[in-house]
C-alpha cells in the first residue's frame, strides 16, 4: 500500500475532541491497562497505548496508514479497562473511514456492497424473493416430516406483529435448518412475530468499513421496514453486531424508529422465569461441560453485564449449574474472540488467528466440551481457531439446546452437536 494514497488525519486534534468530559491526556500515567487487555497488542507493531501516544506526538502519517486499524476489532475493551475511559476504537474508526475504498480490505467492502445490493440488506446478497422461498420451503418440509409441528408458522410481512425478527443470512443461505429451532421456540411460547421481505437480515459490515453513508443507508432500510409493518419490537436474534449497528445507527443518524429494540437473550431468560419455556438440564445425564462466550457487541458495547447475567441464567438452567464453567475473565471484561469488527472478512487470517490465541487459551482453560455464544462472528472465529490450534470443543447456538431440552429438536437441526449429544 502506498502511504501517499491516504491523506493523514490530525489524530491529536481528533483525540482531544473524543475525550470524555473532564478528562485529559496529561492525567494518563501510561499504565498499559489498555494494551495488556487488548489481544491485538503487538500485531503490526502496534497497541492501544502506542496508538494514543503516537497521536499526541503528531505521528499522523504512521497512524493513517497502519494496517493495525483492520486488526483491531473495535471491541472497546481498552475503554472498559481504562481509568480515563479513553476510547481508542473511535480513533480507529476515523482511520478506517479515511482509507480510500480501493485500499480497504476487499472482503469487508464486498460484504458492505452486497448488503446494499438488495432490499433484504443481506451481506450475502440474498434477495427478498429468495429469502421467502427458502423460509417457505423449509417450513413445508418441517410440517411434513415432523407431524407435531404441522401447524408451525414462519410469517413474512405480517402487519402489526409484536416482534419484527431479524435473521443472520448464514442460516437461509447455507444452514436453512438452523432457523427451525428459533421458530419452534416462538411456537412453544406462543409469541406474535414476523419476518419481513425487506430489511430482514441481521449483519451490517458497512459500519466496519467506516463508511457512514453506507451504514446509514442499511439502517434506514431496516428502520423503514419495521415502521411500515407497525411492529412494536425489533427483535435481534442470536447475532452479535447486528444489535449494536442498529441502535448506534439510529442514534448517530437521528432516524425515527417507531419501535423499541430488544435481544432474544432477554426473552429467553424472561420466558424461562415465567415458566413459558420450561427447559431443564435433565437431558444432560453425561454431565457434559459448557462455557459461554460473551459477544462484545451485545454485552460490553450494548447491554453490559445485565445481558451477560441473563445469558448465564439461561445456560445454567439448560445444562445444570455444576456443568457450567465460566471463562476468566468474563462478562463485560471478557476478551474479544478476534472475529468481530470485520476481521473475518478482512483477509488478514494470520493476524486474526494470532489475535484469537488468547480466546483459544481461555476456552482450553475451562476444559469445556462446548462453547455457547449468541453471535455468528464469535461462532465462526472460535470454530476456526479451535481447528487451527488443535482444540477439542464444539460451538453451539442457544436455540439448539433449548429445543434439545424441550425434546423438540429435529434430526436436521443438530448440525453443531457432537456424538455425545446425539444419543
Amino acid at each position: 500500500m502506498a502511504a501517499s494514497a491516504i491523506t493523514p488525519i490530525n489524530f491529536k486534534q481528533a483525540a482531544l475532541k473524543l475525550l470524555p468530559e473532564g478528562a485529559n491526556f496529561e492525567a494518563c500515567l501510561t499504565c498499559g491497562l489498555c494494551t495488556s487487555g487488548c489481544p491485538a497488542s503487538g500485531l503490526e507493531n502496534m497497541d492501544p497505548r502506542k496508538f494514543i501516544r503516537m497521536a499526541l506526538l503528531g505521528m499522523d502519517e504512521e497512524l493513517s496508514t497502519t494496517p493495525w486499524i483492520w486488526v483491531c476489532t473495535l471491541c472497546k475493551r481498552c475503554e472498559y479497562v481504562c481509568p480515563m475511559n479513553i476510547d481508542v476504537s473511535k480513533l480507529v474508526f476515523l482511520a478506517r473511514a479515511n482509507w480510500p475504498a480501493e485500499l480497504k480490505p476487499k472482503g469487508i467492502v464486498r460484504s458492505c456492497e452486497m448488503t446494499r445490493s438488495t432490499d433484504s440488506t443481506s451481506a450475502m446478497g440474498m434477495s427478498p424473493a429468495d429469502f421467502e422461498f427458502v423460509v417457505n420451503d423449509v417450513l413445508e418440509e418441517v410440517r411434513v416430516k415432523q407431524p407435531r409441528f404441522a401447524h408451525l408458522q414462519a410469517p413474512i410481512d405480517k402487519k402489526g406483529a409484536h416482534f419484527f425478527v431479524n435473521q443472520n443470512s448464514r442460516e437461509p443461505m447455507s444452514e436453512p435448518d438452523e432457523m427451525v429451532p428459533l421458530w419452534k421456540v416462538f411456537d412453544y411460547v406462543g409469541v406474535d412475530w414476523t419476518y419481513a421481505s425487506k430489511g430482514w437480515a441481521a449483519e451490517n459490515f458497512c459500519m466496519f468499513t467506516g463508511n457512514d453513508a453506507a451504514w446509514r443507508e442499511v439502517i434506514e432500510k431496516r428502520v423503514n421496514a419495521v415502521n411500515e409493518l407497525g411492529c412494536e419490537v425489533w427483535l435481534n436474534t442470536e447475532c452479535g453486531h447486528s444489535y449494536y449497528t442498529m441502535w448506534q445507527g439510529i442514534e448517530r443518524f437521528g432516524l425515527q424508529a417507531n419501535f423499541r429494540m430488544d435481544s432474544i437473550i432477554t426473552y429467553y431468560a424472561q420466558w424461562i422465569r415465567e415458566g413459558r419455556l420450561p427447559v431443564n438440564s435433565r437431558w444432560n445425564t453425561k454431565n457434559i461441560k459448557f462455557t459461554v462466550q460473551d459477544p462484545c457487541m451485545i454485552v460490553r458495547k450494548s447491554y453490559g453485564d445485565v445481558m451477560a447475567d441473563d445469558m448465564r441464567f439461561v445456560v445454567k438452567t439448560l445444562v445444570g449449574a455444576d456443568n457450567f464453567i465460566d471463562m476468566q475473565p468474563n462478562r463485560s471484561a471478557n476478551y474479544c474472540c478476534g472475529g468481530g469488527g470485520g476481521a473475518l472478512q478482512a483477509g488478514l487470517t494470520d493476524q486474526r488467528r494470532a489475535y484469537g490465541k488468547r480466546k483459544f487459551d481461555q476456552i482450553a482453560a475451562t476444559g469445556a466440551t462446548y462453547v455457547l455464544t449468541p453471535c455468528h462472528n464469535c461462532h465462526s472465529q472460535m470454530h476456526d481457531i479451535g481447528k487451527f490450534y488443535g482444540g477439542h470443543y464444539g460451538i453451539v447456538h442457544l436455540w439448539t439446546l433449548i429445543c434439545l431440552s424441550l425434546g423438540i429438536l429435529g434430526d436436521n437441526e443438530q448440525l453443531y452437536l457432537g456424538a455425545d449429544l446425539l444419543g
